[in-house]
């Protein structure tokens, strides 16, 4: 097995970026599973001094790089003031600098609140809005608990469209009593709206989570079985490449060029520093690849960072066998798969021939160019092809 040391400019096959997690949300949806709290107030001075100085210590470990792109993610970003967004942009810049055609992101939601701000996101230095719609019926948007109707959702995509030239939107599908036919008509319509990115992704119930309990409960009626989701999440792959936007990544839909920047980082294991409350980061320093974890509670979050100088609770050493099954987890959500040579380095070994034999056989997967990568048929079965590689 090759030693830490071996390959410690592996992430920038991957690139660098920089994740901040706002962890404050106007409500909780019955779905999510994210580190996100509803608080009446937030000190955004406060906070913004906090995420300043966690990139600050950071950038001390990690010199002399390049920032190729930022998330800011939750929670519900958007219910930060641009001033506070200005203020961990100027932190950012002054830690690293940025590339040239940097990608900067903030997640935002669609209410009234939230939809006044994008220009001043912008002036701050945002020039990527990722929205999250979720739903283009009013019901399913009740349903999933949502804060803002369709009209609301398509007057900020309106707004987002002028501030910001590349804006994305999210929606869930598969959800409680949804036709392949409705998804189908939903689907068009965002076709018809969408700017350059679609995230599309499959309601998942997750334990932890309001459905999850009502689930548990058997009070969650209408899902569709296992039949029905694989072919709606087939019908979404074929309309949407149709449309010029190809799935790039399992659940990521874009026009060529516009893939998300900063989701190919974490796709493609780069590196990625992280801060704010519950943020996981992966960095690479002499010793070799760490993955690094903050604070869930964001009031235990920020008094760390006050009292001892870091919101970090969890720092350890990532053995090459755990990068090489990571790469793998990763790297084969992709459309463009895993790089052969790249894994066998960070593995110490080829991947299995006999299970990549197997897969081939059964049409799951594909080589071409170096690369192994799931088929169409496969992709559906994302699940099933990494165990079998991966055991």
């Amino acid at each position: 097995m090759p030693g830490q040391g071996s390959f410690a400019e592996d992430w920038r096959a991957g690139g660098f970026g920089l994740y901040v997690h706002w962890p404050f949300c106007a409500a909780k949806c019955p779905y999510c599973d994210f580190n996100s709290h509803v608080a009446p107030a937030v000190d955004q001075a406060r906070w913004a001094a906090a995420l300043s100085a966690e990139i600050a210590r950071l950038a001390a470990e990690l010199p002399g790089r390049h920032l190729g792109s930022i998330f800011l993610g939750g929670g519900t970003p958007s219910l930060m003031e641009p001033e506070t967004v200005d203020s961990v942009l100027r932190a950012a810049r002054a830690a690293w600098g940025f590339a040239n055609d940097i990608e900067i992101t903030l997640e935002a939601n669609p209410t009234s609140v939230e939809r006044g701000r994008f220009q001043g996101f912008a002036e701050a230095g945002v020039n990527r809005l990722s929205m999250g719609i979720q739903a283009l019926n009013e019901a399913d948007l009740r349903a999933l608990g949502r804060m803002h109707s369709v009209a609301e959702a398509r007057a900020a995509f309106d707004v987002a469209r002028a501030c910001f030239d590349r804006v994305s939107f999210d929606l869930i599908y598969a959800r409680q009593g949804q036709t392949r036919d409705a998804w189908r008509a939903e689907l068009t319509d965002a076709l018809a709206m969408a700017v350059d990115h679609l995230s599309l992704y499959q309601l998942t119930i997750e334990p932890g989570t309001a459905f999850g309990a009502r689930a548990a409960a058997g009070k969650l009626r209408g899902l569709p079985d296992d039949d029905l989701a694989a072919d709606m999440y087939l019908e979404t792959q074929d309309i949407c490449e149709a449309a010029g936007m190809a799935g790039y990544e399992t659940s990521n839909h874009a026009r060529p060029g516009s893939e998300s920047r900063h989701n190919l980082v974490y796709w493609r294991q780069g590196d990625w520093a992280a801060v704010g409350p519950g943020a996981h980061g992966r960095i690479t320093l002499p010793g070799g690849r760490y993955a690094t974890e903050a604070h869930r509670a964001p009031g235990a979050w920020l008094h760390a960072v006050e009292t001892t100088g870091t919101g970090e609770s969890l720092r350890e050493l990532v053995p090459m066998d755990e990068q090489a099954t990571e790469y793998l987890l990763m790297s084969l959500r992709l459309r463009e798969g895993l790089d052969e040579a790249r894994h066998a380095r960070l593995a110490g070994a080829p991947l299995d021939e006999g299970a990549v034999g197997r897969l081939a056989d059964l049409g799951m997967v594909e080589r071409a160019g170096g690369r192994l990568r799931t088929t169409r048929q496969g992709r559906p079965l994302l699940n099933a092809i990494l165990r079998e590689l991966a055991a």
